[in-house]
């Protein structure tokens, strides 16, 4: 058992825990709120008895004292639900723990989202950290980050049966699309755009639907967190740059069953795009866990110079590089960027070499296990 960082200890107030299938969300709620009142709304008879009288809620939850915790898990099934938690926050001041997959059906039906009176936490696959001594770079590329992926010797089997049930009981289930062949496509064509700037009318092509249908699954996948844009850097322009978002999917284990990607093996270019994923992944869980003021940007030239990460207005620039070998040619886009904005504080390569090193002007080389260990010391982002 992996002790996750996320923190939900001894809330103070009511919170949303969002996070994609199989992150392991139930089993932290279940190892943190040991004894307290549990939910299941994947219970039949548990989701047939709130769907049809949500104000039952009301009635099994007014013996609890104030301050009481009280877990519902996949909350976004009962939208109207949510309606009864808000009321039993104010009259009753009860603590709940809200988890979902999900916010989709929520947020199309108007759900309550307790305006405020609730926090968001989210929860992602393994961070490297969290594994330990047990994280290999090569398997986590391969395998994937979520449990289920990670620690299944049958890891092939596993992402295949993931999407296939995300597509029966996450997109058709909950009724996410009309067509659930042509979002099948789309998931096919999505994944091989993963760490690239999306143009929804190639895709729409290659999909052959039409662009406004392209951008509602792109939604989709944010919605269920099967992904994320991330935005391009605009601010304090010198030259003419890219605007349009990049996008990542949420875990690469999924993106190498449907791009159909085989073993991947360093000097690849397969490799390099599944290292990129991997360390927005490692940013993307420090923001969550330990700073949730970070902001991620990344920036790019139109004449074709971008460096992967932005970190906090300029302040860290980051580029994912997997060689073994890093060349001044790979520090070219970094040494653009310092042109641009020359009072950057810090410019990084991540890379696979095995010891740290800097060059004569200032870019820090660091292999990809001591970056881990770098950025949740506060050493990357201070």
């Amino acid at each position: 058992m992996y002790k996750r960082l996320l923190n939900l200890k001894n809330p103070k107030k009511s919170f949303f825990l969002w996070g994609q299938r199989q992150t392991g969300k139930s089993s932290l709620l279940h190892e943190t709120f040991q004894g307290m009142t549990y939910i299941n709304l994947l219970e039949t008879d548990t989701f047939l008895e709130y769907s049809t009288r949500p104000a039952l809620l009301r009635d099994h939850l007014n013996h609890l004292p104030q301050k009481s915790i009280v877990i519902i898990d996949e909350v976004q099934k009962i939208p109207s639900l949510l309606d009864e938690v808000h009321n039993l926050i104010e009259s009753k001041k009860l603590i709940f723990g809200l988890c979902g997959s999900s916010a989709r059906k929520l947020k199309r039906g108007h759900g309550n989202l307790l305006g405020g009176r609730a926090r968001r936490f989210e929860l992602y696959g393994f961070s490297a950290v969290e594994l330990a001594q047990d994280f290999q770079l090569t398997k986590m590329l391969n395998r994937g980050y979520l449990p289920s992926f990670y620690l299944d010797d049958d890891f092939a089997q596993a992402q295949r049966s993931y999407v296939f049930d995300y597509l029966k009981e996450e997109i058709l289930a909950e009724g996410l699309t009309r067509s659930l062949p042509i979002f099948s496509r789309f998931l096919e064509t999505a994944a091989l755009s993963d760490t690239e700037i999306i143009n929804f009318s190639n895709i729409a092509r290659e999909v052959g639907v039409s662009v406004k249908t392209s951008q509602a699954h792109f939604e989709i996948l944010e919605d269920t967190l099967t992904g994320t844009f991330l935005p391009a850097y605009t601010k304090k322009v010198k030259r003419r740059i890219k605007q349009s978002a990049k996008f990542y999917f949420s875990d690469v284990g999924i993106v190498n069953f449907l791009a159909r990607r085989k073993h991947l093996l360093p000097k690849s270019s397969e490799f390099g795009k599944a290292f990129e994923n991997w360390v927005y992944h490692e940013l993307k869980c420090y923001q969550s866990y330990k700073d949730n003021s970070l902001l991620i940007h990344y920036w790019a030239l139109t004449s074709g110079v971008e460096v992967d990460f932005i970190l906090n207005d300029m302040e860290v620039a980051i580029e994912a590089k997997a060689s073994s070998r890093i060349t001044s040619d790979h520090c070219k886009n970094l040494r653009e960027l310092k042109a641009d904005f020359p009072k950057i504080k810090s410019r990084i390569i991540v890379s696979i070499e095995d010891k740290l090193r800097t060059t004569d002007d200032g870019i820090k080389i660091i292999p990809a296990q001591m970056f881990v260990a770098m950025l949740w010391n506060r050493e990357i982002i201070k």
